[in-house]
């Protein structure tokens, strides 16, 4: 029994910043963990198929991002709250997506069947 959900979804004008918040919880979590788990961010925009956003790994240490949010798009990790967070910064209007949340255990994912458990995904809606 795994959940992970994502919020902080929203309308946005271009510039501006949302922080996405994935919370886990269930029993896989409980009682294996969150600290094992590495997580990751993707992103699914309307006819496209679902693409790599950033991850992070089990410790929280180590951050890896996609080429088109380096330097803008934070990712964090609170194994207290078996949360972790996106932060998204000079956000673009092509950044418009589902943003998913997904969990693998002890590896980052850096590919989207790479991850053993995914949210049901938050709206981002960047206004031009």
């Amino acid at each position: 029994q795994v959940q992970l959900v994502e919020s902080g979804g929203g309308l946005v004008q271009a510039g501006g910043s949302l922080r996405l918040s994935c919370a886990a919880s269930g029993r896989t979590f409980l009682s294996l963990s969150f600290s094992n788990y590495a997580m990751g961010w993707f992103r699914q925009a309307p006819g496209k198929e679902r693409e790599f956003v950033a991850s992070i790994s089990r410790g929280g240490y180590n951050t890896v991002y996609a080429d088109s949010v380096r330097g803008r798009f934070t990712m964090s990790k609170d194994d207290a709250k078996n949360t972790v967070y996106l932060q998204m910064n000079s956000l673009k209007p092509e950044d418009t997506a589902v943003y998913y949340c997904a969990a693998r255990w002890r590896v980052v994912p850096s590919v989207p069947n790479e991850a053993d458990y995914w949210g049901q995904g938050t709206q981002v809606t960047v206004s031009s």
